[in-house]
């Protein structure tokens, strides 16, 4: 019996996955040579900057494989979804898209269908995937993303449903291709999972705990980019303040930041998401020393009520997040401060909502992202007594989001006037004329300009404050 390109398959990574793109070439030629056509894929994403990143590395694995990218989702021949399960909404928001496209794949047997990310992870989407979207043919989760070109091939050599999800995390995958969103800036990866455990939140079961990548791998990947044009890295992690927890010898995360300022054609440093239980003084004194990164900090909040945070397992008061959020602003005055709140929490009353709204006053947050709290199965949170109506969750949720905006309108208008560095990042959707870029503080200006400037450091004087964002002339 003949040998399969499984049996004569490397065993280690990431020689392994490089083997099954050459295979999945050779096979998806083929399938070129029966449909008459060029083949063609479609990658969307929801959710996170870990998901776009993840979703890049897959664009490059199926670039790598011969397929060309396609805009248009309906009429690619391999089209993959990366999900998000933060939130009920984003299940359902998914499935509904998934459903439009299942009814069009009836006209197009020969599209193989793939979901993967943190859905993929709960048992009870990968059972409901497989019941009642048959047309799906390949399911995995967050771990083992790099096993894209290797699920393929397992599908083309005529396993119908391939479903590979693992319940832990394997080891992390250096060197596996990459196509980047924009050619001036990029993701990077430091760390995935959490250890943290807020009692709302799925990730830690959907991503695993924390496993931090090695700093020289870190760095060798900024020098990389850097030397492919890249001038902004934002380093990624549910928690980068605890990088290098669980690595015998390895820097703290503000060490890593210093290693990163390094890097020649490195010209800004963003970094995402802080948790405020372990955001050292160290970390302050590093950003305000820097000539590299960005004055922007997000900060997650979630409630501004003692008694809800210690229910959600946030391990920090609002007296110590308010005395770590005026030590920023008093070290770094022109930094802008961004946060998460959650409103309708087991448990909250119109008191905690108070709180709240009192933090959002006296910290003065630049933005905001706010929600309404959203029971996810298997959390502890799903389980508690309390839950408010929901007239007074939109009751209580619109005055957070009027406080948010209220003080992120007044905060952005402390630089008018000012001329600030842009990094130019597209046209303006609305005006051709225009083109759109942000501040080291993170907020959008538009100004006139055209394609030539994308990906280019201008400065920019900023001459109208439109509440969220700025008008301004080079």
């Amino acid at each position: 019996m003949a040998e399969s390109i499984f049996d004569m398959a490397p065993v280690t990574e990431p020689e392994r996955q490089y083997y099954f793109i050459e295979n999945a070439r050779v096979l998806l030629g083929r399938k070129e040579e029966e449909l008459h056509h060029p083949l063609s894929f479609h990658v969307t994403t929801f959710g996170c900057q870990m998901n776009a990143r993840d979703s890049e590395k897959m664009t490059g694995i199926l670039a790598d494989m011969g397929l060309m990218e396609s805009e248009n989702e309906t009429e690619s021949d391999i089209v993959l979804f990366n999900t998000c399960t933060i939130r009920d909404n984003a299940n359902q928001k998914f499935y509904g898209h998934l459903g439009t496209l299942g009814g069009k794949n009836q006209r197009n047997r020969d599209r193989i269908v793939a979901v993967c990310g943190c859905m993929a992870q709960e048992p009870e989407c990968v059972e409901k995937l497989s019941k009642s979207y048959k047309f799906v043919n390949i399911i995995f989760g967050t771990h083992n993303i790099y096993k894209l070109a290797e699920l393929i091939c397992r599908h083309l050599e005529g396993e119908e449903h391939v479903v590979d999800v693992w319940d832990k995390p394997g080891e992390i995958v250096e060197d596996i291709p990459s196509i980047r969103k924009y050619p001036f800036k990029s993701g990077v990866n430091i760390m995935f999972g959490c250890n943290n455990y807020c009692t709302y939140c799925i990730v830690p079961y959907v991503r695993g705990n924390e496993r931090s990548r090695e700093a020289k791998e870190i760095i060798r990947e900024c020098e990389k980019l850097a030397s492919d044009g890249v001038k902004e890295v934002m380093l990624l992690g549910q928690n980068v303040n605890s990088y290098g927890n669980g690595i015998e010898g390895s820097i703290s995360f503000p060490e890593l930041l210093r290693e990163v300022e390094k890097v020649d054609g490195i010209e800004r440093i963003r970094f995402m998401t802080s948790h405020p239980k372990d955001l050292s003084d160290e970390l302050i004194q590093v950003m305000k020393d820097s000539k590299k990164i960005c004055r922007h900090i997000h900060l997650p909040l979630q409630s501004g009520s003692t008694r809800i945070l210690k229910a959600m397992n946030r391990r920090y008061t609002r007296e110590q997040y308010l005395e770590l959020a005026m030590k920023i602003r008093r070290e770094i005055p022109d930094i802008a401060i961004t946060t998460d709140i959650i409103v309708g929490f087991p448990g909250e009353t119109t008191e905690d909502v108070d709180d709240t709204v009192d933090m959002i006053h006296r910290v003065k947050y630049d933005g905001a992202f706010t929600f309404v709290y959203s029971p996810r199965t298997g959390t502890p949170a799903a389980s508690m007594d309390g839950r408010q109506p929901k007239e007074w969750i939109k009751r209580e949720f619109d005055r957070v989001l009027t406080a948010v905006q209220d003080e992120s309108k007044e905060m952005a208008a402390r630089f008018l006037g000012n001329t600030e560095t842009v990094l130019v990042e597209d046209i303006n959707e609305q005006d051709p004329g225009l083109v759109t870029g942000r501040m080291s503080n993170n907020l959008m200006v538009h100004f006139p300009g055209d394609r030539s400037l994308i990906g280019k450091l201008v400065d920019v004087k900023l001459t109208e404050c439109k509440g969220f964002y700025y008008m301004g002339e080079r």
